[in-house]
C-alpha cells in the first residue's frame, strides 16, 4: 500500500520507454514520492524494463494505478500542474517547479488533493492535456536546449517537493565521533602553544611579543577546532619539545 504521508500524485501521460518510467519511480523514491499514476503507457503494462530500471524502487511500479485516459487519472483531484516547456497558447499560471511544490504543499495541507502530470519523451504533453490543468510547471532551462527527460523532470519536481514539505538544513557539518571544543579547551591549547613558542624564543623582538601573542590568540579563535582537533595539536607540540629534547 501507499505511504499515508500527504504528498501529490506524480501522474505520468503517454509514457513510451519502460526504462524512463522506472527512472521516474526511482526518482520519486529518492525523495519520499510513492503515489504514482499512469497513463495509457506505449509498451504496455506491467513493464519489465521499468522494474529492472527501478531497482529498489519497484513498488512504486507494484502500487501505480493504470488509467486509460488523463481525464480519469485526474478525477479525483482538485488541482493540477502540467510540466511543459512551452504553453502552446494557452492562458494559465506558469510557476518554477519550486513555487508549484510550494502551492502543492499548501493546498494538501488543506485537504486537497494534487496532481502533477509528465508528458511522453519524444513530444511532452498535448495541448488537450495541458486544458486540464490548474497551472503549468516551466523548468528555467537553457532555452537553447529545453528538453528534459521524463526521469530528470520527476527529479527535479519531486526534489522541490521535499523542500517544500520538509525542513531541509542548507549546510551542516558531520561530526565524526566528537564535539566542537569550548572556549576553555581552545584558551588551554593556545596557552600551550603560547608558553612552548615563547620558551623556544619565537616572540622576538621583545618590542613585538604581545603584539605577535594577540595574533596568534585570535589565530585560535577563528579556527573552528573540535575536541578532537585540540588534542591531536596539543600532542604535536608535544611530540615537538621531545624531539627537540632528545637531540639535546
Amino acid at each position: 500500500m501507499p505511504s499515508e504521508t500527504p504528498q501529490p500524485a506524480f501522474v505520468l501521460v503517454r509514457p513510451q520507454m519502460g526504462e524512463n518510467i522506472g527512472a521516474a519511480a526511482r526518482a520519486m523514491w529518492n525523495f519520499g514520492l510513492d503515489r504514482m499514476r499512469v497513463v495509457n503507457p506505449r509498451d504496455g503494462w506491467p513493464s519489465e524494463r521499468a522494474v529492472a530500471m527501478a531497482s529498489g524502487a519497484g513498488r512504486l511500479l507494484d502500487e501505480a494505478v493504470l488509467y486509460d485516459g488523463t481525464s480519469d487519472a485526474i478525477a479525483d483531484c482538485h488541482y493540477v500542474f502540467a510540466t511543459t516547456a512551452r504553453a502552446r497558447g494557452l492562458t494559465k499560471p506558469v510557476v518554477t517547479p519550486e513555487r508549484a511544490m510550494q502551492m502543492a504543499q499548501e493546498k494538501i495541507a488543506a485537504g486537497e488533493k494534487v496532481a502533477v502530470l509528465f508528458g511522453p519523451e519524444r513530444a511532452g504533453l498535448e495541448n488537450d492535456d495541458i486544458a486540464k490543468a490548474n497551472a503549468i510547471i516551466n523548468v528555467p532551462v537553457n532555452p537553447e536546449y529545453a528538453s528534459l527527460n521524463l526521469g530528470q523532470c520527476v527529479l527535479l519536481t519531486a526534489y522541490e517537493w521535499r523542500r517544500a514539505s520538509e525542513t531541509v538544513v542548507a549546510e551542516r557539518v558531520d561530526m565524526a565521533k566528537t564535539d566542537w571544543a569550548n572556549n576553555a579547551e581552545i584558551d588551554a591549547l593556545q596557552r600551550h602553544y603560547e608558553e612552548r613558542l615563547d620558551q623556544a624564543g619565537f616572540f622576538f623582538p621583545a618590542p613585538k611579543a604581545e603584539g605577535m601573542k594577540t595574533n596568534l590568540r585570535n589565530m585560535w579563535s577563528r579556527m573552528p577546532l573540535t575536541r578532537a582537533d585540540v588534542q591531536m595539536l596539543h600532542g604535536v607540540l608535544r611530540q615537538m619539545v621531545r624531539w627537540k629534547e632528545r637531540g639535546e
